[in-house]
């Protein structure tokens, strides 16, 4: 595979949806095609490197996302593929986020991917407990519980992923770049 410019795939949806497994495996497949100088940029790992120190406010998030979204705007231009898996859940930040990388890295160079999971789905996906702390009110501010998450409008991807098998996503993602031009067979 050859890579013909940056770009960023972000992955959006609640805690426990499925985005770090889907980009870890799109990860692991466009390596295995040959695009080498892949990067991940993980929401979790975003937090503690670049956000330490913020809380869960929607204000707080909201920087957490724009610093995320600065780092793939960076890659983006210096023509890194990256793989972003993060809450996101403010649909105005997103969009802002958008904006940023297409003025540089162009129009269709930012990927949104909505991945989909019922609440209660996602809820017994989760390992931390941060669910149950949240409807304890423990957890404030967790994103789905007592905090909303804005459902994208128009994503290029949506992955359902209470019916879609992670590798069936995965190939919807990569099938998607092939067919616009981002990756193709070299």
């Amino acid at each position: 595979m050859l890579m013909q410019k940056g770009f960023t795939v972000w992955f959006t949806g609640l805690s426990g949806a499925g985005k770090k497994t889907l980009s870890n495996m799109v990860h692991l497949r466009l390596k295995e095609k040959g695009v080498t100088n892949v990067e991940i940029l993980d929401g979790d790992d975003a937090r503690h490197y670049l956000s330490k120190g913020l809380g869960f406010t929607r204000e707080d998030s909201d920087t957490n996302i724009q610093r995320l979204g600065w780092v793939a705007e960076l890659l983006t231009r210096h023509r890194v593929p990256n793989l972003v898996s993060a809450v996101s859940a403010n649909r105005t930040v997103r969009e802002e986020v958008r904006k940023m990388i297409e003025h540089t890295g162009g129009k269709g160079s930012f990927i949104e991917v909505f991945v989909d999971c019922s609440v209660e789905v996602c809820e017994k996906r989760d390992s931390k407990g941060q669910y149950s702390k949240a409807r304890s009110g423990e957890l404030k501010h967790f994103i789905g519980i007592d905090e909303p998450y804005d459902t994208p409008h128009n994503p290029e991807l949506r992955i359902n992923t209470d019916k879609t098998a992670p590798e069936d996503g995965a190939q919807a993602v990569l099938r998607y770049l092939e067919e616009h031009g981002l990756i193709q067979a070299g």
